[in-house]
């Protein structure tokens, strides 16, 4: 099964298939990042964009360090 995800960005309304469990996690996680009920910014969008890639990133560095260590057991 899908949910439909709504967020309105730059006046245009954008509508987004995915799945009933991501769609759970994905509606908390855009509540931190948007206004769900009213139009967003580009600048707002982008900086979502750049606050998860660095999270990514952060997550990377961390899953490398723990691979690193499991390698000199």
């Amino acid at each position: 099964m899908s949910t439909k995800i709504a967020l309105k960005v730059g006046g245009k309304r954008f509508d987004v298939d995915v799945e009933d469990d991501f769609a759970i996690f994905l509606n908390e996680q855009m509540a931190i990042d948007f206004k769900i009920d009213a139009n967003n910014e580009i600048k707002t969008l982008l900086q979502a964009y750049i606050r998860k890639s660095h999270n990514l990133f952060i997550q990377e560095q961390n899953i490398q360090d723990i691979l690193e260590e499991c390698e000199n057991l």
